[in-house]
């Protein structure tokens, strides 16, 4: 018979909104990690549609403790909550809800989570020159959190979509004191940009199913001393991570920043440090599956 943990009246409930929700892997590794450290915490998932009203049965639920939010909900649920973080309000989304006292606080763990994985990685952002291919929602999270707290020379970023790509740099510039270069992205300008970029980081879903095998980056445009972050972390290794690999390069799996954002939400949820191993566990079991 499958063990399942004691639910009792006193157990503090977790979730995760999106739609769809069905492939996520959060419920297995908050689940894992509150049995590694025996909480009375259990994590479900719900595919939701209206957020208002999630976020109202989240406040009238005595035991509600916090929410993951994911796709499609990210800005939506900006709307609803009592208090963000002025960065997260920078970045225009958040991934988090925690219920304090009947009053909800919303916030961002993608982009703390990156900087984690880089950090842990031993890599140092400070002076140095980041370069950001993509300029979706992913790079914002980030941008936003290195250039408020990881203190780069200067931050380049270039995407195909000029629209997005310039609201990015507007909203960078107006919004931190770091230096925001941006260009549409062209094999001329990624050649310059790679010929001064001391840490890469790729936020596009090339890599990534059914784009398996492709790399926005030529491995000709390498050079020593890069380091390279993809946040695709499906395949594990994708082709961009491998052929910086190739080169020598130190490489940072997207899986890192996966991981770190789960660690992030699981301590705002219980106030304990997270089991890091006991959850990176049990994403590679997932994830090879």
């Amino acid at each position: 018979m499958k063990n399942i943990r004691s639910i009792k009246t006193s157990t503090r409930i977790c979730a995760i909104i999106g739609n769809p929700v069905a492939h996520s892997l959060s419920p297995a590794i908050h689940n894992a990690a509150f049995a590694a450290l025996d909480l009375d915490f259990v994590y479900v998932a719900f595919r939701v549609e209206d957020v208002n009203q999630a976020l109202a049965g989240m406040r009238a639920l005595e035991n509600f403790r916090g929410m993951s939010v994911t796709i499609p909900h990210k800005i939506e649920a900006m709307k609803h909550v009592d208090t963000i973080e002025d960065v997260d309000r920078h970045i225009g989304s958040i991934n988090t809800v925690i219920k304090d006292n009947g009053k909800l606080q919303g916030l961002g763990t993608d982009g703390p989570g990156a900087l984690k994985a880089l950090m842990n990685a031993g890599v140092v952002i400070n002076g140095k020159n980041v370069l950001m291919l993509g300029a979706g929602g992913a790079a914002r999270a980030i941008a936003f959190t290195l250039a408020s707290y990881g203190g780069p020379a200067a931050i380049e970023i270039l995407d195909i979509n000029e629209t997005i790509l310039q609201q990015l740099a507007t909203d960078l510039t107006a919004g931190t004191d770091s230096v925001i270069k941006s260009n549409k992205m062209t094999d001329n300008t990624l050649a310059e940009a790679m010929a001064a970029a001391d840490i890469v980081i790729h936020c596009t879903p090339i890599g990534m199913h059914p784009k398996e095998g492709i790399s926005l980056v030529p491995v000709a445009l390498f050079r020593p001393g890069q380091v390279i972050f993809d946040i695709v972390y499906t395949p594990l290794e994708t082709k961009l991570l491998a052929d910086a690999r190739s080169k020598g390069l130190q490489v940072v799996s997207g899986v890192e920043m996966f991981i770190h954002q789960a660690v992030l939400q699981f301590e705002q949820f219980t106030g304990v440090d997270a089991p890091i191993e006991v959850m990176r566990r049990v994403v590679m079991e997932q994830l090879k599956l």
